[in-house]
């Protein structure tokens, strides 16, 4: 069967099993577009090409699937770079198509021209320039295999124009589907270690046993493997205690006893001290974050290691492992439950953590998340704008944040029940990413309420995509916390900068959130009083035929606790004033 390259390369996509693509045409995509209109593939025209990315990426985290992106040539594929760094931060599976200018006119700097292979080489997992129509299925298949297989992660595919132009001879080829095989041959140096060593998961099980006071250190590795529920069986096995981190929210229950929450820079005081003091951390598809770790010498001094990652390049790069473990993480959980439960068999004991537990407990009493309520007259405080709407939330909404305070906050305080719940930019910290991948989350699984939480900062990087969202009637509902500020570097300034606030004010009236919520297609409210807090989002929750945006004028004042400093000991960890010792100085120290 003849075909012209871009209908090879929309039916290379439909044979992937591709749903939705996110997108904006230009001059050098635009024969790609024209089959599109003959595809069953749902096409999400997005107002800006970072967009496209962040709600591709919301898709994949929302539905374990790859999220697809097709922009044009030049600034249409230099908008999308932002995505890329942040999905390969982050391991999210992701297919970045990107035109090209005529094969003949590479390098010429013809018009709309950037050497987007040679420009995301940093940040994605692969790339291919494409020179052939000819190769266009096989390398769209190599491209989804390499998204989704071992540690995910984003995949861009540079599309010259001529070889998918159907005025081109060039663009004319014979169709074909490469076969698994065909494939696996294709990409020769690429074979993902998904299968533990069984002398290393024996080491590990035996470690386990022996640990007085052991903590599972679980990162979004879990997520990405599809482990939640070995990782729940692990830890109720041996009664375990489990932290997670800000990629991993909702991997375990937040309401289960094991449950420790979050540990790192603005995780509860016993999630952070938990590690610090345990004897042993056994690291899950956890990459030992800097905003985990604080000060890499001084974090868990006396813990030994197990650390199992898909990614050998992980082990020992931050702290080195006592049992390294390369293999997919639920096939190593799996086969670590097994092992321990043989050891049990045989007679193994483990030690009485009956004191650990009590230890954990007393830190628990006596530093919970907490903040002080509003006096009479003051602006809201957002924790409990977060608590309002997340009990006001089914169980299975999922919620998706930008950077910042509001970030830390809605993973502090939000309960996370269910895995696929929390969808946030971690590694990168990209602000502007929860509206767009708030969108792409309810195309994905629009059977669930999605909530975006967002910063005033944030919003204003990527509020036009409310107007996709009107447009393509995608009922988002959009949480404002609009405190006027930068908010999280207004804090930094206030504890580390002497109260120096530069250029961190954004005004709480510029602009009129309501007005241009409105002038986008959403229905939109502010709320000034708590008494309106719970009566606004109940109107919200009930609207589901259009997006919602609700403005909260929140404090500005209000900082983020617990912190522990960058570059400090997490043992240096700052709670609230009203839960400090009066030895408990807040340093005055410049962070790194």
């Amino acid at each position: 069967m003849q075909l012209n390259g871009g209908q090879a390369l929309i039916k290379s996509l439909e044979m992937e099993g591709v749903e939705v693509i996110f997108g904006l045409p230009g001059g050098a995509i635009l024969p790609v577009y024209d089959p599109i209109i003959d595809s069953p593939i749902r096409h999400i025209l997005v107002r800006h090409e970072q967009g496209a990315g962040h709600m591709a990426e919301g898709y994949a985290h929302a539905t374990g699937k790859p999220g697809v992106a097709m922009v044009t040539s030049g600034p249409g594929a230099t908008n999308i770079v932002t995505p890329l760094a942040d999905a390969y931060m982050d391991s999210v599976p992701m297919v970045c198509i990107t035109g090209q200018v005529p094969t003949a006119a590479i390098g010429t700097d013809a018009f709309q021209e950037a050497d987007i292979t040679g420009i995301t080489q940093s940040v994605t997992k692969h790339n291919f320039l494409v020179t052939s129509a000819q190769d266009i299925p096989r390398v769209i298949r190599e491209a989804f295999h390499i998204a989704t297989t071992g540690r995910p992660g984003p995949v861009l595919v540079d599309i010259p124009k001529d070889i998918v132009d159907p005025t081109n001879p060039r663009s004319a080829m014979e169709w074909y589907w490469p076969t698994d095989a065909e494939v696996a041959a294709g990409l020769p140096g690429y074979k993902p270690t998904t299968v533990g060593h069984p002398k290393k998961i024996k080491d590990a099980a035996e470690m386990i046993l022996a640990a007085e006071r052991p903590v599972i250190y679980a990162g979004g590795g879990i997520l990405k493997a599809r482990a939640a529920e070995a990782l729940r069986e692990l830890a109720e096995l041996v009664n375990i205690p489990v932290v997670t981190t800000l990629m991993a929210r909702g991997a375990f229950p937040d309401d289960h006893p094991l449950c420790l929450g979050m540990p790192g820079m603005h995780g509860n005081y016993t999630a952070i001290m938990s590690m610090q003091e345990s004897d042993l951390l056994i690291a899950l598809g956890s990459r030992f974050d800097d905003r985990v770790t604080g000060k890499v010498p001084e974090f868990a001094p006396l813990a030994k290691i197990i650390h199992v990652d898909i990614d050998p390049a992980e082990l020992g790069k931050v702290r080195r492992p006592d049992v390294p473990i390369v293999g997919d993480c639920n096939n190593v959980i799996t086969e670590l439950n097994k092992a321990i439960r043989k050891a049990l068999d045989k007679g193994a004991v483990q030690p009485d953590l009956t004191p650990w537990r009590s230890t954990l407990s007393g830190w628990q009493e006596t530093y919970p998340l907490a903040y002080e309520p509003p006096a009479e007259g003051d602006l809201l405080k957002p924790q409990m704008v977060l608590e309002a709407l997340r009990d006001s939330a089914p169980e299975d909404c999922i919620v998706t944040s930008g950077v910042g305070q509001h970030q830390m906050w809605t993973s502090q305080y939000w309960k996370f029940r269910h895995p696929y719940t929390w969808i946030n930019s971690g590694g990168l910290g990209t602000m502007g990413f929860s509206v767009p991948a708030a969108i792409g989350a309810k195309v994905g699984r629009p059977d669930r309420m999605v909530w975006a939480i967002d910063g005033d900062g944030c919003f204003q990087m990527t509020a036009q995509e409310l107007v996709t969202a009107a447009a393509e009637r995608i009922p988002v509902k959009i949480a404002i916390l609009n405190n006027a500020y930068l908010g999280m570097v207004r804090q930094w300034q206030e504890m580390f900068y002497e109260e120096r606030y530069s250029e961190v004010y954004l005004s709480p009236d510029l602009p009129d959130y309501v007005k241009w919520a409105e002038a986008m297609g959403c229905v939109a409210f502010r709320v000034e009083h708590p008494d309106d807090i719970q009566p606004t989002i109940d109107k919200a929750n009930a609207i589901d035929d259009r997006p919602v945006v609700i403005e909260f004028r929140t404090d500005s004042s209000e900082k983020v606790f617990p912190m522990v400093a960058a570059g400090r000991s997490n043992s240096a960890v700052q709670v609230p004033d009203f839960q400090r010792d009066p030895s408990q100085a807040v340093e005055k120290e410049t962070p790194q």
